[in-house]
């Protein structure tokens, strides 16, 4: 078990991490376990999420594939995209992570902007 000392809201913890049979890392804090899922674990949903949109009546609504924050916002309202550009950056468990466009096409809103925290199906950017 290795100890590490983590700052969560700008608060040092001392925590002993251990990595368990299955993968997955359990965290011992203040007398209580926490198994956690690691960037390998998520990593799929993130990219199986990103890539599902919601239609209506033409537009294509982008949603957060995960909960997080926003840390930057790359497109605006009237920007025309081309099928893999970047969209929003989301910064999730200290992973950053790369929303892109599926399509081409035309960024009709944009509901997000920079330091925003999201929560997993909330819309992002609605493009037609």
């Amino acid at each position: 078990m290795e100890e590490l000392i983590i700052k969560i809201n700008g608060k040092e913890h001392k925590v002993k991490v251990e990595e368990t049979v299955n993968g997955k890392i359990r965290v011992h804090h203040d007398g209580e376990i926490y198994e956690v899922e690691t960037r390998e674990d998520i990593e799929p949903l993130v990219v199986d999420d990103a890539k599902k949109v919601s239609s209506k009546e033409g537009e294509k609504i982008i949603r957060a594939p995960i909960s997080g924050t926003i840390v930057s916002v790359e497109v605006k309202k009237g920007s025309k995209v081309k099928s893999g550009d970047t969209l929003v950056k989301l910064v999730a468990m200290k992973m950053e992570n790369e929303i892109v466009s599926q399509k081409d096409g035309l960024v009709k809103d944009v509901m997000v902007k920079k330091s925003d925290n999201v929560n997993k199906g909330d819309i992002l950017v609605v493009m037609e």
